[in-house]
C-alpha cells in the first residue's frame, strides 16, 4: 500500500488511543478516525460542493404534472383498481383502508393512495470504497430524479431499483452495478449489507438493500462520467450541514451506520 500521505501511521497512533472493541466492530474504528479531518486527494470541501453546484447548472432534466390518465405505460387494472406499468414491473399505486388507529390524528382511520413495489424489495443502494495512496475515499454521483428538491441530489454510487437492475424500462443498465451483484468477481470486499425500511407513510411494506462495498486499491477504476466524484468520509459528513437538502437519504442511512 503506498503510504507517501503519512494515513497509516497516523491511523495506527489513533486506534492505539481506543479502547479494544469486539472484533465484528473494528471496521467502525477507521471511520471514527476518517471523519475526523479530509484526506480526500480529489479536492477540497468547497471544490466538492462547486462540482454539485456546477452539476446542477448542467442538468438538463425538466417535468411537468400531467393527469394519470396521460402517464404513457401506465393504466388503471381492472382486476385491482390499482394503477399498473405494462411490464408488471417499477410500483404500482394501491388504495388503503386504514382502521383503529389510536395513536394518529384521525383515530377512526382513513383511505390513502399509497405505492407499493412489486416483490416490496426496492433494489440496492450501494456505495463504493476505494483506497488512494492508502486513504479511502468514496464514489458519490450527483443525480438527476424528477422529484428531488433542485433536481440533483449527492447520493451512493447506485441506486436502482430491482426493475432497473433488470431493465425492465428497456433503457440503459446501472453504471457499477456489477460490483453489487457480484463483488467477489471484483475482488471486492462486503463492508456492511443490511436491508433498509422506507417511509411507510408512502410506500407499503417497502425495504432496499443497502450496501458498502471496499474494492482494491489496486483495482482500475475509471470514472464513466463528470457526474461520479470521489470524496472522503469527513466530506460526506460535513455536506450535511454545509448546505441545506443537497444530500440524498439513501446516502444518508449509510452514514448512519458508519
Amino acid at each position: 500500500m503506498d503510504d507517501k500521505s503519512g494515513y497509516s501511521n497516523r491511523l495506527r497512533s489513533f486506534l492505539a488511543t481506543l479502547p479494544k472493541m469486539a472484533d465484528d466492530q473494528t471496521w467502525r474504528s477507521e471511520f471514527i478516525f476518517e471523519a475526523l479531518q479530509d484526506e480526500c486527494i480529489f479536492g477540497s470541501l468547497a471544490e466538492t460542493l462547486s462540482w454539485y453546484r456546477q452539476q446542477v447548472l448542467e442538468n438538463q432534466m425538466t417535468y411537468m404534472v400531467i393527469p394519470l390518465s396521460e402517464c404513457r405505460g401506465w393504466s388503471l387494472s381492472a382486476e385491482s383498481g390499482s394503477l399498473v406499468h405494462e411490464s408488471g414491473e417499477f410500483f404500482r399505486v394501491d388504495g388503503i383502508r386504514v382502521n383503529a388507529s389510536p395513536s394518529r390524528e384521525v383515530t377512526s382511520g382513513w383511505d390513502q393512495p399509497i405505492l407499493t413495489q412489486i416483490g416490496f424489495d426496492g433494489g440496492i443502494l450501494g456505495l463504493i470504497r476505494k483506497r488512494f495512496a492508502g486513504i479511502p475515499h468514496y464514489l458519490i454521483e450527483a443525480k438527476a430524479e424528477p422529484g428531488n428538491y433542485n433536481f440533483v441530489q449527492i447520493t451512493t454510487t447506485i441506486q436502482a431499483t430491482f426493475s432497473n437492475l433488470k431493465r425492465a424500462h428497456k433503457g440503459s443498465g446501472t453504471p457499477y452495478a456489477e460490483y453489487f451483484l457480484n463483488p467477489k468477481v471484483y475482488g471486492a470486499s462486503v463492508v456492511f449489507e443490511q436491508w433498509m425500511s422506507e417511509d411507510g407513510g408512502r410506500l407499503l411494506n417497502k425495504r432496499n438493500r443497502t450496501m458498502l462495498i471496499e474494492i482494491p486499491e489496486s483495482h482500475e477504476f475509471p470514472l464513466i462520467a463528470p457526474r461520479y466524484r470521489w470524496v472522503s468520509l469527513f466530506q460526506l459528513k460535513s455536506l450535511l450541514k454545509t448546505e441545506d437538502a443537497i444530500v440524498a437519504p439513501h446516502i444518508r442511512g449509510i452514514l448512519a451506520v458508519v
